[in-house]
């Protein structure tokens, strides 16, 4: 791979997360770049963004969200015209039909985990603009309910939220 393609790559991905008033998951962000480059690449891509602090890697759960860094915006400004008016128009029609799922696939997580024999402890967190709505930690005593319940939060997590706000308030 050059150094031009890598360098193009990176302002890419930058420009995604700079369209975005959230942040995207590396999934997310692999999805559409892996119409342009290959796996290996893109991987050394995010490790050289992070390395030189212009994306923040933040683990939550399984997914591992992305946020452009002042420094980022900064060599965006830069360096963005090298960015070709086709490739933005794709970005932002991606952006524009995917805004809703992707900002939902960020907002909404759960997992679980083993405590103990007899007992399983599941995590939900909804967010809004990045901040918590409702974190939830519940104790169950198998797996089966534990997955059950995590499956569920993706779905009915409004539900839940307005519940608990009608009974609290």
């Amino acid at each position: 791979m050059t150094q031009d393609k890598n360098s193009l790559y990176k302002l890419m991905i930058l420009y995604l997360l700079n369209r975005v008033d959230f942040p995207l998951t590396k999934a997310q962000v692999s999805e559409f770049m892996l119409g342009y480059t290959d796996f290996i690449s893109l991987q050394q891509v995010f490790t050289d963004l992070t390395e030189t602090g212009m994306v923040v890697a933040r683990v939550i759960g399984s997914r591992t969200n992305l946020l452009i860094t002042d420094g980022g915006r900064d060599a965006l400004k830069f360096f963005g015209t090298q960015i070709g008016e086709t490739l933005r128009m794709d970005m932002d029609t991606y952006l524009e039909l995917h805004s809703m799922t992707l900002r939902e696939e960020v907002s909404i997580t759960s997992q679980y985990r083993k405590v103990r024999a007899g007992e399983y402890e599941t995590h939900l967190i909804a967010l809004e603009k990045g901040l918590p709505l409702v974190d939830l930690r519940l104790s169950v005593p198998d797996e089966e309910s534990a997955q059950i319940i995590c499956d569920n939060w993706k779905e009915k997590n409004q539900e839940v939220y307005q519940a608990l706000i009608g009974i609290l308030f």
